[in-house]
């Protein structure tokens, strides 16, 4: 068994890691961070709250307390491309002990709902998604965890994308994907 906490990066101050290190020698600790992306103009637009320093230097001292980090992607964020998704998960390949990877949802009620229903950006499609979560996959060194392959938003505030509703067949698609076109984790990175 371990404890796992899911915190932000700028929270990771002295107190907490003394904690962390102390709570590390009863059980083993992880601590997940939301780092979203490595794009340092996108995390200001989504508000993120702190740059890609603060991230790093959170891994660091974690690491140094004995703590084993998960880090959290969304794909399919504003304006971001392809590019920008492989190169966040290239990042945190080369820092983290874990991924979790989210595809971009769209709730009720949100700042992200006004402007994506003022036609401000798209959405991933289904297709797009499984795409670049391959992509993604090939880059992420092989001692890295992936823990998971999508994530899910409350069906009754779920606005877009639909298809992520169907967290199963999501999933079973990704599945056939990765078989279909033989995706090894890490094959993209250089020997």
């Amino acid at each position: 068994a371990v404890l796992s906490i899911a915190s932000r990066p700028d929270c990771i101050n002295e107190d907490v890691l003394a904690l962390l290190k102390e709570l590390n020698l009863i059980k083993p600790v992880w601590v997940e961070l939301g780092l979203q992306t490595s794009n340092e103009k996108t995390a200001e637009f989504i508000r993120r709250g702190y740059k890609n320093e603060i991230y790093e230097r959170a891994v660091r001292e974690l690491k140094k307390v004995g703590c084993k980090v998960v880090t959290h992607i969304i794909l399919g964020l504003p304006y971001e491309n392809k590019d920008d998704m492989i190169n966040t998960a290239l990042f945190v390949g080369t820092l983290s002990d874990a991924v979790k990877f989210h595809m971009l949802y769209i709730s009720k009620n949100t700042d992200l709902a006004k402007l994506y229903e003022d036609s401000k950006f798209s959405l991933l499609t289904q297709e797009e998604y499984i795409d670049v979560l391959c992509q993604c996959i090939r880059v992420i060194p092989k001692n890295v965890i992936i823990h998971r392959l999508t994530g899910d938003a409350d069906k009754k505030t779920l606005i877009a994308p639909m298809w992520s509703a169907n967290k199963k067949k999501v999933l079973n698609e990704i599945h056939n994907a990765l078989k279909d076109r033989d995706v090894i984790q890490g094959e993209k990175l250089a020997r």
